[in-house]
């Protein structure tokens, strides 16, 4: 889908298409697109090429899994992200390997390895809709995410669905967001308000 997001400078028009829908269509990844999506997390960069990041997983298809995974979103994002292709917890160690070398980047780096997985979702097809909204407790117990690694975010991935399929309340707010102006983001010099 394109947007009508628009900029004044040469940016490669994949970041102004690339938005977090909630409606999915329902349907199964591939295990091959899905490997390339996660590989492109892998490539992020990362302080000191620690790569403190690591991705959990479910398939609509892992009977095994897809539950538990759906049960850990808070009900409001349980109700769209049910129709994903794919539910992914992203993890960041919080250490460089050892207790007492605590990673100041580490959030950081997995952020970057998140935008790679959402823009290599769009690059396929697919639509990547990043969450915090998870029981953090939860998802720590079930998923036996040991000390030493904070629960960054959710992501649901899949291809687009009919908005008609969200609750009303969801289906107006199913179109791209706008950002604000560059000039209240990036400065010369000093922080300014």
């Amino acid at each position: 889908m394109t947007t009508n997001r628009q900029t004044d400078t040469a940016l490669d028009p994949m970041f102004l298409h690339r938005w977090s829908p909630r409606a999915f269509d329902g349907s199964v990844m591939s295990a091959e697109d899905l490997r390339t999506i996660l590989d492109a997390g892998r490539w992020a960069p990362s302080s000191f090429n620690y790569q403190p990041w690591r991705f959990l997983y479910a398939t609509r298809d892992d009977a095994a899994n897809w539950d538990r995974f759906l049960d850990l979103l808070i009900p409001f994002n349980a109700v769209w992200a049910k129709d994903a292709s794919v539910l992914l917890f992203i993890l960041s160690e919080t250490t460089m390997g050892a207790p007492d070398k605590p990673s100041h980047s580490h959030s950081f780096d997995a952020g970057a390895a998140w935008a790679a997985i959402a823009l290599q979702a769009h690059l396929l097809g697919y639509h990547a809709h990043g969450m915090v909204g998870i029981d953090m407790e939860k998802t720590r117990t079930e998923l036996a995410i040991p000390d030493g690694f904070r629960i960054e975010a959710a992501v649901a991935i899949g291809r687009m669905g009919d908005p008609a399929n969200l609750p009303e309340k969801l289906q107006a707010r199913e179109q791209p967001s706008d950002r604000k102006p560059l000039e209240e983001l990036a400065y010369s010099g000093n922080f300014r308000t």
